[in-house]
């Protein structure tokens, strides 16, 4: 069976899409139509460092809205900007 083709949304290029829709509502479904495997990957290193300097407890509903409007953001939008304090590490 052929690997399922996106045009990714985000790398501006046709490339193997996701296996599964990644969480079950409309942006969930949106993110699967048009963000490759390649993106998402880069999604979650980027959500890492979110939690991480947000100090963020994902099991709360506070850090899902916030982590939520920043994948909205980072996919569809202007970018997901790191947080205001945020050093590269190596930097």
């Amino acid at each position: 069976m052929a690997e399922r083709m996106v045009e990714c949304v985000k790398l501006g290029k046709r490339l193997p899409g996701l296996d599964e829709v990644p969480f079950d509502t409309e942006l969930g479904q949106k993110i699967y139509d048009s963000v490759s495997k390649v993106a998402w990957a880069q999604w979650a290193e980027h959500l890492k460092m979110i939690i991480n300097e947000y100090r963020l407890n994902p099991a709360t509903l506070q850090a899902q809205e916030l982590i939520i409007n920043q994948m909205e953001a980072y996919f569809f939008g202007s970018g997901a900007a790191p947080p205001p304090e945020y050093v590269a590490p190596g930097s």
